[in-house]
């Protein structure tokens, strides 16, 4: 089953495959043809070379990925949230298909005047809580989102866990503070921003939250994430994340 287009019909294609039944040599491949193609660029397939990719396609060797889940929704590569998803949501497909993904950039600036952050409480898989604010957020099977950038970069296709990270309310003069942390997801001293991996994980939201699966636009004030591990056979390009036995 070959998939023509972006992180969005990646999505598509996966959430019918996994609907209807995966049997005998049925795998996905990409064509990466989209606006963003971070699945397929974050593993190796890039846009430009559709014969390159279809050679892929036809002789590449099936891998079974995990596959994320949030309530009743997919994802194959990145739930984003906050920030980053209400930007993705409020912009007009005819300005992303005129100006590529230079769209985001500018619907960024304007979505940034408006934000503000979201009150959430997070619960463990153990039932531990923890409440915070959440400017961003990203929940990765896959490292790469927001065209080009890696948000959970120690994200692997098959190890049965999700990567989530999470940039809380800073004030202006502390965003120095925030960039050096993102630099160092994991260092125990970082103070806004978090990062963690879980097989599950419970999130609510004192609001609406944006939650954007792909690329697909997911409203909600209660998530619950999962991984559904080796869902998914996929011709995979040379660059992609794996754990290795």
């Amino acid at each position: 089953m070959v998939a023509a287009g972006g992180d969005g019909t990646i999505n598509e294609v996966a959430g019918g495959l996994l609907a209807t039944g995966i049997s005998g040599n049925t795998a996905m491949r990409v064509i990466p043809y989209g606006t963003a193609n971070d699945f397929a660029t974050g593993t190796g397939v890039l846009k430009g070379d559709p014969l390159k990719a279809l050679r892929l396609a036809a002789t590449g060797a099936a891998t079974p990925i995990d596959v994320g889940k949030v309530n009743e929704h997919i994802f194959v590569n990145v739930a984003s949230g906050g920030f980053g998803a209400e930007v993705t949501a409020n912009t007009p497909p005819q300005l992303k298909k005129a100006i590529g993904g230079a769209a985001y950039s500018l619907m960024g600036i304007v979505t940034a005047a408006k934000m503000s952050p979201y009150q959430c409480r997070f619960t463990a898989p153990d039932g531990t809580t923890e409440d915070g604010t959440v400017l961003i957020m990203a929940v990765g099977n896959g490292r790469q989102s927001g065209g080009g950038y890696q948000v959970t970069p120690h994200a692997l296709l098959n190890d049965g866990l999700l990567d989530v990270v999470v940039i809380h309310d800073a004030e202006i003069t502390q965003l120095g503070t925030v960039l050096g942390e993102l630099l160092d997801l994991q260092a125990k001293s970082n103070q806004f921003v978090s990062y963690r991996q879980v097989a599950s994980l419970e999130l609510e939201s004192t609001t609406p939250l944006q939650l954007n699966l792909d690329g697909e636009p997911y409203r909600g004030t209660r998530f619950h994430f999962t991984v559904m591990p080796g869902a998914l056979p996929f011709i995979l390009g040379p660059d992609a994340p794996l754990k290795t036995n």
